[in-house]
């Protein structure tokens, strides 16, 4: 869908990426949706830092998110779950206002894509994305399907370094400037 292309004369550098689910219901065993995400990054390449189950709850989600910012060994942190319109659904509000920089364009393109799988249902997302000092965090709804979308259609072309004309990785040594 999206046009993509790879300068294959570059190395591909792998990145250390935290996932964590967000839920009152899931564990470690049920969560389907971060464990296919741990599978996708490790197949491209990447390290899965840690995976961990949070429950949908504004300051444990925030916890998790800011315990994995503070790690200088994690670069990137996929959360899934919690993107929704229910009561209990708070990823958003939770990880929104630590964002130091949001990146509007990733619901966008979610949500573009998205669309082209499940159609009008991708209304029912609050995907997001930003950046939090020098860490990039994405909040991702909690199907498989959407963690599957989001990986695939976007993600991992930006977390690829042979990615062209730009992606996140060479943007990393320059996020904290001043």
């Amino acid at each position: 869908m999206f046009k993509t292309e790879r300068f294959e004369d570059r190395e591909f550098k792998p990145l250390s990426i935290a996932v964590i689910a967000v839920s009152d219901t899931r564990t470690l065993e049920t969560d389907t949706g971060g464990a296919l995400l741990k599978s996708l990054l490790e197949a491209d390449g990447h390290r899965c830092a840690e995976r961990v189950v949070v429950r949908d709850d504004i300051q444990l989600i925030r916890q998790s998110v800011q315990g994995f910012v503070a790690d200088p060994g994690v670069d990137v942190i996929l959360t899934t779950g919690g993107t929704g319109f229910s009561g209990r659904d708070v990823t958003p509000e939770a990880v929104e206002p630590l964002f130091d920089k949001r990146m509007d364009g990733f619901s966008v393109l979610f949500h573009q894509y998205s669309a082209t799988t499940v159609g009008t249902s991708s209304l029912q997302s609050r995907a997001t994305g930003g950046l939090i000092g020098t860490t990039f965090v994405f909040c991702l709804p909690g199907s498989r399907g959407a963690c599957r979308d989001a990986w695939e259609g976007i993600l991992t072309h930006q977390l690829d370094y042979r990615h062209k004309p730009c992606n996140f990785v060479e943007l990393m040594p320059r996020l904290d400037e001043r």
